[in-house]
């Protein structure tokens, strides 16, 4: 298990809610209720992203290990499985892999889809979101490619947790985060340039293409990024 206490991939807050919420392609309300949880009336449900607790909601709360789960979770938000039908499961499977941080964990990726699977037959996964996840492939249960395309995008450390991540939501651009790279802020692969900068000299009125060539940026990079950022004219 890793010593969390001096990884700052587990401890140093990053990103803020809406940061972290647009980074992995989803809704702030939907990245707030999986940080904070929500009340219900059998209880309050516990968070399934790690979260840094701030005084002010804009301040940095999400550490890098957060936004990694935020990748996973957002596999199944987009194989069109509601969270409430997941979340009991996800709970189980966790305590069945016996780690803390599950949803980041190699482990999960290896062995949630027969977990999953597992835990469905008792109760806790509605059978069609069980279908909508997960498929028998070669006399095992596998997650299906819409959730396995995104668990791709995590690099996992020697200790088999998340190292690196490709944001998800982009067809074009290869853009990464990592907590050793540009203080953990998106980066283009190729060329190792902070998306910040990028979209920092788009937003002061610069051409798509001008950035992208003093960059040694693809254009449909810039292109999309832009255009994500809704910094594209219709």
């Amino acid at each position: 298990m890793a010593k969390v206490d001096a990884d700052v991939r587990f401890s140093v807050p990053l990103y803020s809610q809406a940061e972290a919420a647009r980074y992995v392609d989803m809704p702030a309300s939907t990245f707030r209720t999986w940080t904070q949880g929500y009340q219900r009336p059998a209880g309050r449900s516990e968070p399934l992203i790690t979260y840094i607790h701030t005084r002010r909601s804009a301040e940095p709360s999400v550490p890098f290990i957060g936004l990694a789960e935020a990748v996973f979770l957002s596999a199944l938000r987009k194989a069109g499985v509601p969270l409430q039908q997941l979340r009991p499961a996800l709970m189980l499977v966790r305590d069945r892999l016996g780690v803390s941080h599950a949803l980041a964990s190699r482990r999960l990726y290896l062995a949630g889809a027969q977990l999953l699977w597992e835990v469905s037959e008792a109760g806790d996964l509605d059978p069609d979101a069980r279908r909508a996840l997960i498929v028998l492939r070669d006399g095992q249960y596998v997650f299906r490619e819409v959730v396995e395309r995104y668990l791709r995008r995590i690099e996992y450390a020697r200790d088999g947790y998340a190292s690196r991540v490709e944001l998800p939501g982009y067809e074009v651009a290869r853009v990464f985060a990592d907590p050793e790279i540009n203080f953990g802020l998106p980066f283009f692969r190729d060329t190792g340039t902070p998306m910040s900068a990028v979209l920092s000299r788009l937003r002061a009125g610069e051409s798509v293409a001008s950035v992208a060539d003093d960059f040694s940026l693809p254009q449909d990079e810039v292109t999309e990024v832009a255009d994500r950022a809704e910094l594209l004219q219709p």
